[in-house]
């Protein structure tokens, strides 16, 4: 039986509004920054921004420019980032910007690699952070924090003066990169206060074209002083152990019109809190955001899991919803400081519902603690592609949602899709993902838009497809093609490249869906297509049984004598493609492992195995790898060469002894809210199972220690000082044999502390974890090395 699906796309309800509100840019910039009703503009154009959060306290200062430039090669292009006030004034009156500290350099080095910062000054930021990023003395003031107590800003002022002095220079108006500036976070009911802060930090010497504020939980914001950015999470660590999966969290896997998530921050605000309406400020901002979960952190009463494809899967979503700034939290992972007079992370010891860890802040993101790549890495970068060519077009796209069946957001039988459409033309989004409740496939699916601007309706595909279970994708729709009008393609746009004077427009397959591609036939003089077939249908030509790949490049001359390629890549491939200045051009690269861009450098950061990369354009000499010029044979239209296998050593196994067997599993505590508390560190001393790791001289720099193992707690240790630790959460645990202090290492190596789990400890774990939660045991342990090749210009 076929499933049709109709959907009428209205044209645009006029223009939207602008110059009603008091955002403006500094005078003269070449590209200003502009705030409609709708959108957002930079140059006059429609402007799609991606930011994602670094905390550079939470970093090595040495590693900071790397892993910036792996974040822009993701597709990042405003690098956002609290400032934690306790990592830099722990000690009342003498305020730190020295190494990891290093504010000033850190928004250099955005502005040296053309990255926008977004510093999120606070004062209290949450974070996961002691006090929520409130230095104890601040809090041992007889004052009200968070409010116009004249006590508490008094304390507040130097602070922002501080940061001031460390920006100046670095505003719009002298080239810089800040083009957001957020005020304090999750407060919701006290709006003066926000507008007092922010005339504070514009009195310090701050300055943005943007101000910016959290809005989730029915905020109350003072009227149109501060953007109001929104949120949306995959799962939740601050939510009950036996809560079962948030409802607040289901909703985002459907396509909604609700930009509020009440749900983020409730353990932290009053239940009578509710300042405003959901969507009180849809008429007069744009739907922006500045926290789409990018992971998720653990505590230790609830630990989730969050897989890529349902980072995936809400980050696609929410464009379909009506995003035009897509701000995900965290982009990067870090480790918290060692506090000089505490432990700086958010704990039940100060007051707050949770237990987190004490150093780990890897937060399950896209760049892990260390900077691993993780998958989900990769299918972000493929949407951030999409928005980099086409972000101008879909931001001013109303989005039009099909009629929601009853059940709501409870309903997992109907096919979830939602199109973003200018009236004429659009983008078409399908959601059929969803964590922990598998999604049904769709058969015999197909689609009919109508778009009333233009008079006509698009039927799409040819043929129906059965959606897959777990897919996700983006489908254009009258998308212009440097002349040829693609009417519709079933595979989802990544980029355009320039080939020899012709634009290439790249599309990714969807794995079980048959791409197919239509064409306006009074675009096109004549089409090649190296498989499948071309038939006419009326006014259109379509190309079916098109073999996505490297060689699947529909080549087409317009009828106006230009020339368009189509190039069809299969999923996988899809997600190896990086985009950006090589060796003088704009070029395409494929590779499995990590690329940056750099200037006239491209560095691949790999396993250390053989590997290689793919280019399109080919640049006219092969590149040198490491001093080495690599051999080139064709791969489809890409140019590939080899790269040959890095000489970091076997990786000798991993010898790790046990020392001591766990005991009986401590009694569970419970503290705030009722909710477990982290085992007391006299267990550690006592119960927990311990293991020796010999660690060999010749591991090469960036080699990480991976370990698979069961319990509830696991800390490190070199000596008596704790270097890495982690919740049990079904995940491997990874330490970075770089950040530990390698005299001491060679001195008095590794130690590992695991503690099992109470069989009534009331603790939620995700499936991957519940096996052995009452068995303290490392089962197995591996050396991760790493290797970094140059590629240069031949």
């Amino acid at each position: 039986m076929s499933h049709p699906h109709h959907l009428r796309v209205p044209s645009p309800a006029g223009p939207p509004l602008t110059g009603h509100l008091p955002f403006a840019d500094a005078p003269g910039v070449p590209d200003p920054i502009e705030v409609t009703s709708r959108w957002l503009t930079r140059g006059g154009r429609p402007w799609f921004p991606v930011s994602g959060e670094f905390h550079y306290s939470r970093y090595p200062a040495g590693e900071w420019e790397e892993e910036l430039l792996k974040m822009k090669a993701g597709g990042v292009t405003a690098v956002a980032s609290y400032l934690i006030w306790i990592h830099h004034e722990e000690i009342e009156g003498r305020v730190r910007f020295d190494g990891d500290r290093d504010l000033r350099r850190f928004a250099e080095l955005c502005a040296r690699h053309d990255l926008d910062f977004i510093p999120r000054v606070g004062p209290w930021s949450h974070a996961e952070v002691r006090n929520g990023g409130l230095p104890d003395w601040v809090l041992a003031r007889d004052c009200a924090p968070r409010t116009d107590d004249p006590v508490y800003l008094d304390a507040v002022r130097p602070w922002f003066a501080a940061i001031a002095e460390q920006l100046s220079g670095l505003d719009r108006a002298h080239g810089g990169p800040i083009v957001a500036i957020q005020i304090e976070n999750e407060l919701y009911d006290q709006p003066g206060h926000l507008l007092t802060l922010k005339r504070m930090a514009q009195e310090a010497g701050l300055s943005a074209p943007l101000w910016t504020s959290t809005a989730w939980g029915g905020v109350r914001l003072p009227p149109d002083e501060l953007l109001p950015l929104y949120g949306g999470y995959t799962e939740a660590f601050w939510t009950e152990a036996d809560g079962g999966w948030p409802d607040t969290c289901r909703k985002h896997f459907f396509f909604t019109h609700q930009r509020d998530d009440e749900g983020i921050g409730s353990d932290l605000r009053p239940v009578s809190v509710r300042g405003s309406e959901p969507d009180a400020f849809a008429d007069r901002f744009p739907w922006a955001t500045c926290e789409l979960g990018g992971g998720m952190a653990v505590s230790y009463h609830r630990r989730p899991y969050v897989g890529p494809d349902d980072i995936g899967a809400l980050g696609l979503t929410k464009i379909g919803c009506g995003s035009v700034w897509q701000g995900f939290y965290m982009f990067h992972g870090g480790t918290n400081p060692a506090g000089e007079l505490s432990t700086l992370q958010e704990s039940h010891a100060t007051g707050y519902p949770n237990d987190l860890p004490v150093l780990t802040y890897d937060f399950q993101a896209p760049l892990g603690e260390y900077g691993q790549y993780r998958r989900t890495y990769h299918e972000l970068r493929l949407q951030h592609l999409l928005l980099a060519d086409f972000g101008h077009l879909i931001a001013p796209m109303g989005s039009a949602l099909p009629e929601r069946r009853p059940e709501g957001q409870f309903d997992r039988d109907t096919l979830r899709w939602a199109v973003r459409g200018d009236g004429t033309s659009g983008f078409l989004f399908v959601n059929n993902h969803q964590p922990h409740e598998q999604l049904p496939e769709h058969a015999e699916t197909s689609f009919t838009v109508e778009f009333p601007s233009s008079g006509g309706e698009l039927s799409l595909p040819s043929t129906p497809v059965t959606v897959p279970s777990g897919a996700y994708f983006c489908w254009p729709l009258r998308l212009d093609v440097a002349g040829v009008r693609l009417e519709w393609a079933t595979a989802q746009p990544v980029c355009t490249v320039d080939v020899d004077g012709r634009t290439v427009l790249v599309l990714a397959a969807t794995d079980g869906i048959a791409p197919e591609l239509a064409l306006d036939t009074a675009t096109v003089s004549a089409l090649r297509t190296p498989t499948g077939d071309v038939t006419p249908v009326g006014d259109r030509l379509l190309v079916t049984g098109l073999r996505p790949g490297t060689d699947a490049l529909v080549e087409v001359d317009t009828a106006d004598g230009g020339r368009v390629g189509l190039l069809v890549l299969d999923a996988a491939t899809a997600r190896t493609a990086y985009r950006g200045r090589a060796w003088g051009a704009e070029r395409l690269v494929l590779c499995g492992d990590g690329v940056v861009f750099d200037r006239d450098e491209v560095r691949l950061h790999g396993s250390g195995t053989a590997t290689s990369f793919a280019v399109l354009p080919a640049p006219e000499r092969a590149p040198v790898v490491d001093g080495v010029t690599a051999e080139p044979v064709a791969d489809g239209v890409f140019t590939r060469y080899a790269v040959p296998k890095a000489s970091v050593g076997e990786g000798s196994a991993v010898e790790v002894i046990l020392v001591r067997a766990a005991g009986p599993a401590p009694e569970t505590v419970t503290g705030v809210q009722g909710r477990a508390t982290a085992p007391a560190d006299k267990y550690f001393d006592t119960v927990a199972a311990e293991y020796r790791v010999e660690v060999p001289d010749a591991l090469p720099p960036g080699t990480l220690l991976r370990l698979h193992w069961s319990g509830d707690v696991g800390r490190a240790y070199v000596g008596d000082t704790l270097v890495a630790d982690q919740f049990c959460s079904g995940r491997a645990w990874d330490i970075g044999l770089d950040r530990l202090p390698a005299g001491a290492l060679r001195a008095e190596g590794l130690r590992l502390r695991v503690l099992p789990l109470h069989a009534r400890a009331p603790v939620h774990l995700p499936e991957q974890a519940r096996g052995g939660r009452e068995t303290a045991a490392v089962t197995h342990a591996e050396w991760i090395t790493g290797h970094t090749w140059s590629v240069r210009a031949g």
